[in-house]
């Protein structure tokens, strides 16, 4: 597992921050419904990863990210650069990410995100193909800079982002699942789903407003373990939420209220 305060480190912190926080709040919108954000966004990150390999196939970084002045024009350059054997994922870096940007500048451009008088309104559609794609190019750049599988670079981007929802609320440090007539059992899923990082079962046990540990435990998180729909850890006292868990919350909870 990629440490992920070590995430994309040979990238200068210049275009590395940018990068993350841009990615972020592409996620962070989306969750909250939030479509023309979202796919505003889009358009920051093109610049900044257009930026990124800019660098990285011509050998010299710049301080921060810059616009290229036609970012069609500026991705087709970059396939124009002789290919190098011996870089890492040098196919990706010239000709695959590259041919990806202008898809998503488009929508930033004409999908009535940058400006007024485009023919479409920011819709749900417009923002999922921003986040697929946003979240593709992350986990792109993590498997050529860490050299490892895709699969361990999208795991890498689900660790580092937390996966909001309008569905939990959070205040004073306490999450809440804003739906009094789900329960228990899945409040503990959906909370679970919306964390990077496992919860402590008291944690868990004060957001659901359960009424002592020892019950909760006993009638909530050690039927969800052994459905293998959680990860609980009673040594630690910690509650993570497993592939089948998050499946099922995608599937079963979360659709139904967007």
């Amino acid at each position: 597992m990629i440490d992920s305060s070590k995430l994309l480190q040979s990238i200068p912190p210049g275009l590395r921050t940018p990068l993350l926080d841009a990615h972020k709040e592409i996620v962070t919108n989306y969750a909250e419904h939030r479509w023309e954000p979202a796919e505003l966004n889009g358009g920051k990150l093109c610049e900044i990863v257009y930026t990124i390999l800019n660098g990285a196939t011509s050998g010299t970084y710049p301080p921060a990210p810059s616009k290229p002045a036609n970012m069609v024009d500026a991705c087709r350059a970059l396939e124009s650069r002789p290919p190098d054997p011996n870089r890492w994922g040098d196919r990706s870096l010239r000709i695959l990410i590259p041919r990806l940007l202008p898809y998503l500048y488009e929508i930033r451009n004409n999908r009535n995100v940058g400006h007024v008088g485009a023919e479409v309104d920011p819709n749900h559609s417009d923002a999922s193909a921003v986040l697929a794609s946003s979240n593709w190019i992350l986990a792109e750049l993590i498997r050529i800079f860490h050299k490892v599988t895709l699969s361990e670079a999208q795991n890498a981007v689900d660790a580092i982002v937390e996966r909001k929802h309008p569905l939990v609320w959070e205040t004073n440090g306490v999450k809440r699942v804003l739906d009094p007539a789900m329960k228990a059992s899945d409040q503990v899923l959906v909370l679970c789903y919306s964390s990077a990082d496992p919860l402590s079962d008291n944690e868990l046990k004060q957001s659901v407003e359960y009424s002592t540990l020892t019950a909760f435990r006993k009638n909530i998180l050690k039927p969800l373990h052994k459905n293998r729909l959680i990860e609980f850890d009673s040594s630690l006292k910690t509650v993570a939420i497993t592939p089948r868990g998050s499946a099922d919350v995608e599937k079963r909870l979360l659709a139904m209220s967007i």
